[in-house]
């Protein structure tokens, strides 16, 4: 028979399970006794499960236990024995905690962070701190806006994220209802000392602004509108800056002086106008040695955690959950967060350049196929080599061809 060079021993979905550690989900399930109550689906086997459903964008558990019995043949190179029944991957997302999931996530990013820093990023200590709501079909948390004229209302979970703008991946990930804050967030927040942190206006909590100030932690946000503060002093704006869009570059000290419980935080204010979108915004930091275009430039790299939210929802199944409760809801956005991230540490590790999307579906329409991953995307386009064979044999018969 001819053989292509591109086929391996494993499938493609064993071969990204190879990047976790699987001791160490075994000593974390043991450890958190995750495993007490199943003889048979335990934490590695749900682990693999929910990654088949996150890579294979299944919608339904059903989906999820059809797909894994049509390759029953295949499961053991997978590391699991069997596919799992409906209501036992059901009852493991409503029972087992998802924060063993949140563990091994931490787990495979301390592991191969090493492998994930962009060298065009400047600034290797720079943070982004933003949120995204998934809305859901019940009202397990509560949701904002309006409910409909019957009463009935969707519910929605807001997932806190802070990324490593060098590594493109979240560093700390926290959850609550869609219609709760944001900013109790900062305060989950600790980064270590001349870090740079960019997060919108929805963040204003001057308290925090105070510890982070402290503890030498520099901010870059957006002056919220109708905000109180008193100006110190004002720095000369050359012509190259105005040509660049500074219009103002202010000391001030945030906070309303005529309030008896005032906090005075002493910060400057970089007024700038964007040409592209026409717009005047007002940004705030307590870094007072940069430039103040390079000020701008900062808060323009909170872009980026919009296009990871928008990359993790496109290319994973967040809007249908396997589970009608807040646990089996976090499981799968924990989930849908380390197939995220395998894809990415396969990405960066990978010599041809590909777009994630296009990683992400080439993964998913080859998950059980016997292909050496890292050989193929190298060189889609490479003929595979052919080993002939004087003999094919078929359904039992021998048939003889020169060669």
């Amino acid at each position: 028979m001819s053989k292509s060079t591109f086929f391996t021993g494993q499938p493609i979905l064993n071969q990204l399970l190879d990047l976790v550690d699987r001791r160490a989900v075994k000593s974390l399930a043991r450890s958190g006794k995750h495993d007490r109550y199943y003889k048979h689906f335990d934490t590695h086997t749900h682990l693999v499960t929910m990654l088949y459903c996150a890579l294979n964008k299944c919608t339904s558990s059903r989906e999820v236990v059809s797909g894994m019995k049509a390759c029953h043949n295949k499961l053991r190179h997978v590391g699991i024995s069997k596919a799992p029944g409906k209501s036992t991957l059901c009852d493991a997302n409503m029972k087992r905690s998802f924060e063993v999931f949140a563990q091994i996530y931490e787990l495979l990013y301390k592991r191969h962070r090493h492998l994930l820093p962009d060298s065009r990023i400047n600034i290797q200590k720079l943070f982004i701190a933003d949120s995204t709501t998934i809305t859901l079909f019940q009202e397990i948390l509560k949701a904002t806006g309006i409910g409909k004229a019957n009463g009935k209302r969707k519910g929605g979970i807001k997932v806190h994220t802070l990324i490593s703008a060098a590594e493109d991946v979240p560093v700390k990930i926290s959850f609550s209802a869609a219609c709760a804050s944001d900013m109790p967030f900062l305060k989950e927040i600790n980064l270590q000392e001349g870090s740079f942190i960019v997060f919108d206006k929805g963040y204003v909590d001057y308290n925090e602004y105070e510890r982070m100030s402290d503890q030498g932690v520099f901010f870059v946000t957006r002056q919220r509108n109708g905000a109180s503060y008193t100006e110190i002093s004002s720095n000369s704006i050359t012509q190259e800056h105005k040509s660049k869009g500074i219009l103002s570059d202010k000391i001030i000290a945030l906070g309303n002086r005529n309030h008896a419980k005032k906090i005075k935080l002493r910060t400057r204010l970089v007024t700038f106008f964007d040409k592209e979108k026409e717009r005047t915004f007002e940004f705030i930091t307590n870094n007072f040695s940069l430039p103040a275009q390079y000020i701008a430039d900062l808060y323009r790299k909170r872009w980026q955690i919009e296009t990871l939210f928008k990359r993790v929802k496109q290319n994973f199944p967040l809007k249908y959950f396997l589970g009608d409760n807040e646990n089996a809801i976090k499981i799968q956005i924990w989930c849908a967060f380390i197939a995220d991230l395998l894809i990415k540490l396969v990405q960066m590790q990978l010599k041809r350049k590909w777009a994630f999307s296009n990683l992400s579906s080439i993964i998913r329409l080859h998950l059980m196929s016997y292909i050496d991953l890292f050989l193929f995307l190298n060189n889609p386009d490479k003929l595979p080599t052919v080993k002939q064979s004087n003999q094919l044999t078929l359904r039992g018969l021998e048939i003889g061809f020169k060669t």
